[in-house]
C-alpha cells in the first residue's frame, strides 16, 4: 500500500492520537462509551486470547452483528475461534446476549498504526473479515503487512461513498488492494468495489434477507397486547435526533381522527430517552418510558420503547411501522426484521445505505416512502382506516423477504477456502 495520501493519513493518525483520548472522554460523558473497556478502543486487550486458530470478524453496530452471528456461529463450529468486534454499546450488549460459546467480543480500535499494531500483536488472527462499509486504512494496511487474508462480506458501497473514494483514485486503490475478496450485496456494489481497486469481487447477495425473526416472549406479548387492546397505533423504530418531533407532529394529526391514538417510538440510542420525553413534553404530550416501568394507560400518547432487544415484541403488536434514520440523512435502517414478522412499512427518502433494498421494496409495494411528517400522518391515517391494505402489504413484505434469501448459503460457500480449518480438511482429503 503505497500512496502518498495513504502516508498522510498515517501521519495525520499519529497526530490525532491525543485527540482520541479526548474524543473518547466526550462520547464515555454522553453515555456512548464502557469506561471499564476503554483500553480496547486503543488496542489494549481485556481478555487473554485463545489458543488455536482465531477468526477476526468485524461489525460495525446492531444490525451488522446480528447480521453475521450465523458465519461466526458456523467459524465456531467448525473449529476455530471468533473475535468479534463492534463499535456501539448496544452492539456489544446484542453480542454478549446472542454470541455462542467460543465467539469473544471486543470494542475495535480507533484506526491509528499503533492501536491496530497492539490489536493484532495479541490477538494474530489468521483471517479478518469486515462486514458491509466498514474500510480502515491503517488496519487493511497492517493486515497487509502480516499476511492476514482480509475478506469483506455482505459488502455494501453507497453511491455517496463511492463518489467520495473517486476523488482520490490512487490512495482507493492502495486501500481496496490490500483485500484478498469481496462479497458484495449486489451486482452494483460489487462493480463499485471493483473500480475502486479490488481484485477478487463476487456478488453473493445480502445475509440480511437470511436474517432469523426477532424473537418475542409469548407471555409477554399477550400482556402487551392487553394494555394497548383496542387502540388504534402506529410505532417508529430506531429514531434519531429530529425525527422524534416530526414523529410526534404526525401524532398530534392523527389525533384530530383518532382520540385514543397510540405512538410507540423505539429510539435507535436508547441513552436518549430522557432527552426525547423533554422534548415531547414541551409539545404537550404525555409519555411513558419502558425501562422506568411507567403505566401506560389511556391517556398516553407516546410509549418510549427504551429498552434493548424488544423489538420482536412491538412489531408483533404493532401492524403499521415506520422505519426510523431516514428523515434525517442518516441513510435508513433494515426493514427486513419487520418485513419478516409481517408489517406494513413506511420509511422516509434518506436510505441511501439500503438503497437497493428500498427502491426494490417501493417499487413492488412493501415499503411506502413519505417525504415529512404531514405525508408521513396522512399514509398512516389511510393504513388505520383501511385494515385490508395493512394486510397487502405487510404479505407482499413478507414474500419479498422470502424470494431474497440464499446469499448466507453463498457467502458461507466462499469462505470455505479461507477458513484454515476447511483448508486443513481440504489438503488431508
Amino acid at each position: 500500500m503505497s500512496s502518498v495520501i495513504f502516508r498522510v493519513y498515517q501521519g495525520l493518525g499519529r497526530l490525532a492520537a491525543p485527540f482520541l483520548v479526548g474524543l473518547y472522554k466526550f462520547r464515555a460523558r454522553q453515555g456512548k462509551e464502557d469506561q471499564s473497556r476503554k483500553g480496547e478502543r486503543f488496542g489494549i486487550a481485556s481478555k487473554p486470547r485463545p489458543a488455536g486458530e482465531l477468526i477476526w470478524i468485524q461489525a460495525a453496530s446492531v444490525g451488522e452483528a446480528n447480521a453475521v452471528l450465523p458465519l461466526a456461529r458456523q467459524v465456531v463450529q467448525n473449529g476455530s475461534k471468533v473475535l468479534l468486534t463492534t463499535a456501539t454499546l448496544t452492539s456489544a450488549q446484542v453480542v454478549e446476549a446472542s454470541a455462542p460459546e467460543g465467539v469473544i467480543h471486543q470494542f475495535v480500535p480507533y484506526d491509528t498504526r499503533g492501536n491496530i499494531k497492539r490489536f493484532l500483536n495479541h490477538w494474530s488472527p489468521c483471517l479478518a473479515i469486515t462486514v458491509e462499509s466498514e474500510i480502515w486504512p491503517a488496519t487493511f494496511h497492517e493486515l497487509e503487512k502480516r499476511q492476514i487474508p482480509l475478506i469483506i462480506v455482505n459488502g455494501r458501497m453507497s453511491e455517496g461513498s463511492f463518489t467520495k473514494w473517486n476523488k482520490v483514485p490512487s490512495f482507493a486503490r492502495s486501500v481496496f488492494g490490500t483485500v484478498d475478496c469481496v462479497l458484495a450485496q449486489s451486482a452494483q456494489d460489487g462493480a463499485r468495489f471493483k473500480q475502486l481497486g479490488a481484485i477478487r469481487v463476487k456478488a453473493t447477495g445480502n445475509i440480511k434477507f437470511d436474517g432469523q425473526i426477532p424473537e418475542c416472549d409469548p407471555a409477554v406479548l399477550d400482556g402487551f397486547e392487553g394494555q394497548i387492546k383496542g387502540r388504534p397505533r402506529w410505532l417508529a423504530a430506531s429514531t434519531h435526533p429530529f425525527e422524534e418531533v416530526e414523529i410526534a407532529k404526525a401524532h398530534k394529526a392523527l389525533k384530530q381522527k383518532f382520540d385514543n391514538l397510540l405512538t410507540i417510538i423505539v429510539p435507535r440510542h436508547p441513552i436518549r430517552a430522557q432527552e426525547i420525553r423533554a422534548q415531547l413534553e414541551q409539545m404537550g404530550l404525555v409519555c411513558a418510558l419502558r425501562s422506568q416501568n411507567e403505566d401506560l394507560t389511556s391517556a398516553t400518547d407516546i410509549y418510549i420503547a427504551d429498552t434493548l432487544g424488544e423489538l420482536g415484541l412491538f412489531y408483533r403488536a404493532v401492524p403499521i411501522v415506520f422505519m426510523g434514520g431516514s428523515l434525517t440523512p442518516i441513510g435508513g435502517h433494515n426493514l427486513l426484521e419487520p418485513a419478516q414478522v409481517g408489517c406494513a412499512i413506511l420509511s422516509g427518502t434518506h436510505t441511501q445505505n439500503f438503497s437497493w433494498i428500498y427502491r426494490h421494496f417501493s417499487k413492488e409495494g412493501g415499503v411506502l416512502l413519505v417525504q415529512d411528517s404531514v405525508d408521513l400522518a396522512r399514509q398512516v391515517e389511510h393504513l388505520i382506516f383501511n385494515p385490508e391494505d395493512v394486510q397487502i402489504r405487510s404479505e407482499k413484505a413478507k414474500v419479498l423477504v422470502e424470494s431474497g434469501r440464499g446469499a448466507l448459503a453463498a457467502t458461507q460457500r466462499e469462505l470455505q477456502q479461507y477458513l484454515p480449518v476447511q483448508r486443513a480438511s481440504a489438503q488431508k482429503g
